[in-house]
């Protein structure tokens, strides 16, 4: 899915300072924070240089220092052992690490700098062998074919989907990652009405805003806005969402299926939303290893690249397991200033960050530091609880009246609690709302859903 996007390298008009900044996520520093809790201060070798050899002494060396669980590494390491530096990674990562990954530099820059993959356009979610779409890109091959959230693909090229999950099938089904594979796909909607139309692959621009609504409630102008990633464009699709809210008394951020990323965004996001309430406080500390204290530092609640901010003393967002990393930190960033009001699942849990290097024609994606907010808390490796647990069921596109989620938000903002008026929730919707840790929890795992 991560192909080469040289092509349209000049749609974007991107420069080395942009990429210079991107680094940093999930964590990081000041205006260098980038992706995933990352910060991406320095790169080691040049791309293709490198044997397999060199690159696993280069990579374990670069663990030994950086590492944030450093001393977790095996004092022999036999690299001969090691196929390739992926393979080392998963020999010598720590138990508690979840989230540490690599990307060749072609996936990095595809994904994180350029936002565009070949595909058909939409993010997935397999149940009981059926698959069922949880996003849409916006002008993309999907969406022009007519594939919205809330549907269910049922058929490729008259193939039952049920029977390509059974026979491990599905993806090579669904065809090569090149621009004009075509495939026919049939898919039923949420009143099953059946579709079914060819749609041929192409670039697709992961706009990292995938809804933006603005609803009244009890007398409130609500605003609602889904962000799905934070990736080089999300500063931009910020303030376009943003600008749309204007005058809004209660706000919103979907972050439900949102695997993390650059952390100055996460901090654009929070702060556009609470604006004076924030501006200038603690945002988080960024706490690296004993041998990195050095790079310890403060990042402060800051616009970034934010024009528009609502000044709210009150956020409401909407979770799933999915919601990882920046997503978590918009969170538990806001909780010592402004009240937030969690609806969904309980979070992932990565309360640590990644200062990307590369290495040769790598990426490294490991853990570099740890988060805390101006509190000081942070350690929330099981998830952050949801103030109301609700299951994020598929009814519709975004902003359908009947998404739990957005009910239980309505109701919350109408009566204080997340219950119907004068009703009390369900047993099953608390209880099935809390999904398992996942054993991986990075945003590469989001996008291997998406094609």
């Amino acid at each position: 899915m991560m192909t080469s996007t040289q092509q349209k390298l000049v749609r974007f008009s991107l420069t080395a300072l942009t990429c210079a900044l991107l680094a940093s996520c999930g964590g990081g520093g000041s205006s260098n924070t980038s992706s995933d809790n990352n910060t991406d201060n320095n790169n080691s070798g040049n791309i293709g240089v490198c044997s397999v050899a060199d690159e696993k002494q280069r990579f374990l060396n670069y663990m030994r220092d950086q590492y944030f669980w450093y001393r977790d590494i095996p004092s022999n390491v036999n690299l001969a052992a090691y196929a390739d530096t992926y393979a080392l990674l998963e020999g010598i990562r720590s138990a508690p690490d979840r989230f540490s990954f690599l990307l060749t530099e072609q996936e990095y820059q595809d994904r994180y700098v350029n936002a565009e993959f070949i595909g058909f356009g939409f993010g997935s979610r397999v149940e009981q062998q059926r698959v069922f779409i949880n996003y849409v890109f916006a002008d993309s091959p999907a969406e022009r074919a007519g594939i919205r959230r809330g549907d269910e693909l049922v058929r490729i090229n008259g193939n039952l989907v049920s029977t390509l999950i059974e026979q491990d099938a599905y993806n090579n089904a669904l065809g090569a990652s090149q621009v004009g594979v075509s495939v026919e796909l049939e898919w039923r909607k949420p009143n099953n009405e059946v579709m079914r139309a060819v749609v041929s692959k192409d670039y697709v621009e992961t706009n990292t805003v995938l809804a933006t609504e603005k609803f009244t409630v009890d007398g409130k102008q609500v605003g609602y806005f889904v962000l799905n990633s934070f990736i080089n464009r999300t500063g931009a699709d910020l303030n376009s969402a943003y600008n749309q809210l204007t005058g809004v008394d209660e706000l919103i951020i979907d972050v439900r299926y949102n695997g993390g990323g650059l952390i100055r965004y996460a901090n654009q996001a929070a702060t556009q939303a609470a604006g004076n309430n924030v501006i200038g406080q603690v945002f988080t500390r960024f706490i690296y290893n004993d041998k990195n204290s050095s790079n310890n530092q403060t990042e402060l609640f800051q616009l970034y690249d934010g024009v528009r901010q609502l000044n709210l003393d009150r956020v409401y967002v909407l979770t799933t397991a999915a919601s990882c990393s920046s997503s978590e930190m918009i969170i538990n960033s806001l909780k010592p200033f402004v009240e937030v009001v969690v609806i969904g699942s309980r979070t992932c849990g990565k309360p640590v960050g990644q200062s990307p290097r590369q290495i040769c024609d790598k990426r490294t994606f490991v853990v570099n530091f740890e988060t805390v907010n101006a509190d000081n808390e942070g350690r929330y490796f099981d998830g952050i609880p949801a103030d109301c647990s609700i299951a994020d069921v598929l009814v519709g596109d975004w902003g359908d009246v009947n998404d739990p989620l957005l009910v239980a938000s309505r109701n919350h903002i109408t009566t204080g609690s997340c219950d119907a008026p004068g009703a009390a929730m369900s047993f099953s919707q608390q209880s099935s709302a809390d999904q398992p840790i996942p054993d991986r929890a990075t945003i590469g795992e989001q996008w291997r859903q998406e094609f």
